[in-house]
């Protein structure tokens, strides 16, 4: 009885062809994937949508995976069920995800034990598919990548987004300086209650010159760097002796001059969620769940979608004006 109650497809959306948002088809007829050893199935309620989730379906990431896939990583939902040598979880459970192994944009998703974790009750699966990436990224950007220090300022270029509120929030909770951008009003007032100390519209002609006022003349420890093709060069001015840029998010080249590392000893460092280790993903882990625990790390939910409206979402995340939270797509 219990078999002919489970659903047999569902609903899902597949890449066959890279490319522009229109490449996003939703189907209603894939099949239900089923979990393996060490694998949940999990019943998605949201899913999150990340830059770099447009970087892989238009073909020019670094990473492309076989054709069809579902894309999507960021999960919350429940657990349907587990497959075998599973303990940690069990039907019922309220989780998300970092990763999915079938894909997140899909009413299902299968995804390995040890990407998934609990979703405590006071966040709901929005705020739950707005954790995985952003939260990882920013505390790896910060702490393993960029050895930041309780003390020490950092400046979040695009601090709006789900990887920028996240990297503020953290950062803030860690004893760090935090100065944050953003390209409207409102966005601005996000970064200042999530963390930031104070907020720069990155569309005024004079606001490097306004950050560097506010840091003096010893500059800035940190910068986390969404746009690098863009903002490089400048930052690198902006830079404390010894500071670091965290190199999250790129579109593009961009030309610098080297001297200005040379001048202070900088750094420009790249940062790599995929390229993690078991023991810095699990760091992060324990990092963002002691964060809810404790109550700072409060995801903030931008632009929702339902499935059937995934290629606007891809538009949107690259083409709209500002971001405010973490864009989800709702099942």
């Amino acid at each position: 009885v219990a078999m002919a109650a489970t659903r047999s497809v569902m609903r899902a959306v597949r890449v066959f062809e890279f490319g522009g948002p229109e490449v996003l088809k939703l189907q209603s007829d894939v099949l239900v994937p089923v979990p393996k050893e060490n694998q949940v199935l999990i019943k998605v309620h949201a899913c999150g949508v990340n830059p770099v989730e447009t970087y892989i379906r238009s073909g020019t990431y670094a990473r492309k995976p076989a054709l069809p896939y579902t894309p999507g990583s960021d999960v919350a939902g429940v657990i349907e069920s587990v497959g075998e040598h599973v303990t940690a979880f069990k039907k019922g459970d309220r989780v998300f995800t970092l990763e999915t192994v079938s894909g997140g944009y899909a009413e299902y998703a299968v995804a390995a034990a040890n990407r998934v974790f609990p979703l405590p009750d006071k966040l709901d699966f929005r705020q739950g598919a707005a954790i995985g990436v952003p939260y990882f990224t920013a505390y790896r950007a910060l702490f393993q990548k960029g050895c930041a220090k309780a003390g020490e300022s950092v400046l979040v270029h695009g601090a709006s987004g789900g990887v920028g509120l996240a990297a503020c929030q953290i950062a803030r909770a860690c004893g760090l300086k935090v100065l944050g951008t953003a390209g409207t009003e409102e966005g601005m007032n996000v970064i200042l209650r999530n963390g930031a100390h104070q907020a720069f519209n990155h569309r005024d002609p004079n606001y490097i010159e306004r950050i560097k006022a506010c840091t003096g003349p010893a500059g800035v420890d940190i910068i986390i760097e969404m746009l690098s093709n863009i903002n490089l060069d400048a930052d690198l001015q902006l830079l404390s002796c010894a500071g670091r840029v965290m190199v999250v998010g790129c579109r593009g080249r961009i030309e610098i001059n080297p001297r200005d590392t040379m001048s202070k000893e900088s750094s420009i460092i790249g940062v790599s969620l995929f390229l993690a280790t078991e023991e810095e993903r699990h760091e992060c882990a324990t990092a963002v769940l002691d964060g809810i625990e404790a109550g700072w790390l409060k995801p903030v939910v931008g632009l929702e979608y339902p499935l059937e409206k995934v290629a606007k979402a891809h538009e949107d995340i690259i083409y709209s004006s500002g971001a405010r939270g973490k864009m989800v797509l709702l099942l």
